[in-house]
């Protein structure tokens, strides 16, 4: 791991502690606190004037309606709410978490501030979604807290690319009804996350049928009937088989790409009447915020550059093509809805282009 590398694994580690980080380089930092982690005794330390500004993605601005004003009207760095009186503790997680969105209303009103420097906050802001973490910050201009991750927001963005992915492990793996199976681990000496293939089946010269399947812990494990994943995941292991050759890349991108508790706190605005695209741009994140580079690079180091694609979502014809994987074709995966997911397999045909 790069110094750099360590550097942004330590700013995640202190994120999640409650710790504040530093953002920049030379003249242009900014120190933060992220608002979900935080206490009274910990925004103090941070803030001991008193005086501190609150940053929210611009997807969670747009929830609260403040990027109506001038300085929030391009939210695509975030937007950074200047201070008032009324903006303590309670107040910012308020802002950060739309938990009690429906039954507490806010204090306000609220000022924007434009923002300085937006390669910062674009970066705070992605680093906050790497730590599972909702995306909204105290912030101080300057570096205000010594001893704490000093982090170049260059580095935030090298940090989980897929140029880092290399392949760690390979072994045999018969698997339920597949007896002709290979797992392969894939690591990257940067993030520690870890990304698995299942080949089944051997090469015989055409492009392999090929599914990517995200990470769902509730789905694939405990069998959740709110979406489709674990049907979606065995029946792409039956589809495979029956070809006779393909690959299932298990990606770890769980809740498309926010992280565990993260999709669980989307779950509970899904049950407040939410659908699934509007609960994950209420908790600050975009619909969907998986790097689909990730299966490209692993399709690359398996030695496949061509292949069949096993889905009904463009968006992943799009980003295999846009990282150098030509897809010859568009398999449509057919699953049968239950009466718990109906409403959320057809808000993926409606808000996000799925061919159901």
């Amino acid at each position: 791991m790069s110094a750099a590398a360590r550097e942004v694994a330590r700013g995640i580690d202190a994120l999640r502690r409650g710790w504040p980080i530093v953002i920049g380089e030379g003249d242009a930092r900014v120190t933060l606190l992220a608002i979900e982690t935080s206490d009274t005794g910990r925004l103090a330390t941070f803030a001991p004037d008193g005086r501190h500004d609150v940053l929210l993605s611009g997807e969670r601005a747009a929830t609260l309606t403040l990027v109506n004003q001038l300085p929030a009207a391009d939210a695509r760095a975030g937007v950074r709410i200047a201070q008032v009186p009324w903006l303590d503790l309670d107040t910012a997680t308020a802002l950060a978490d739309p938990a009690q969105d429906l039954s507490s209303p806010l204090k306000g009103p609220f000022r924007t501030l434009p923002i300085a420097n937006p390669a910062l906050t674009t970066a705070a802001l992605k680093l906050a979604r790497l730590a599972g973490l909702l995306p909204a910050f105290f912030l101080r201009d300057g570096a205000t807290a010594r001893d704490v991750p000093t982090i170049a927001a260059a580095d935030i963005d090298d940090y989980d690319s897929p140029s880092h992915l290399r392949i760690a492990s390979r072994a045999k793996l018969p698997v339920a009804a597949l007896d002709d199976t290979e797992i392969i681990a894939f690591r990257s000496a940067e993030e520690a996350v870890e990304h698995v293939a299942l080949v089944i089946g051997e090469p015989n010269g055409h492009p392999p049928l090929v599914r990517l399947h995200s990470e769902c812990l509730t789905g694939d494990v405990f069998g959740s009937l709110k979406c489709d994943c674990g049907p979606q995941l065995d029946g792409a292991l039956r589809r495979i088989a029956g070809e006779g050759w393909g690959i299932l890349l298990y990606l770890r991108q769980e809740g498309r790409g926010i992280g565990l508790i993260n999709k669980l706190r989307a779950y509970a605005l899904q049950d407040q009447g939410f659908d699934t695209v509007d609960a994950n741009l209420r908790l600050g994140f975009a619909i969907d915020a998986r790097d689909f580079g990730v299966a490209a690079r692993m399709l690359a180091l398996i030695g496949q550059p061509r292949i069949r694609l096993l889905t009904n979502n463009p968006a992943k014809v799009a980003g295999l093509e846009a990282a150098g994987i030509e897809v010859i074709e568009r398999v449509a995966h057919k699953i049968d809805p239950n009466p718990h997911n109906a409403h959320y397999l057809d808000v993926k045909r409606d808000k996000t282009g799925h061919a159901l």
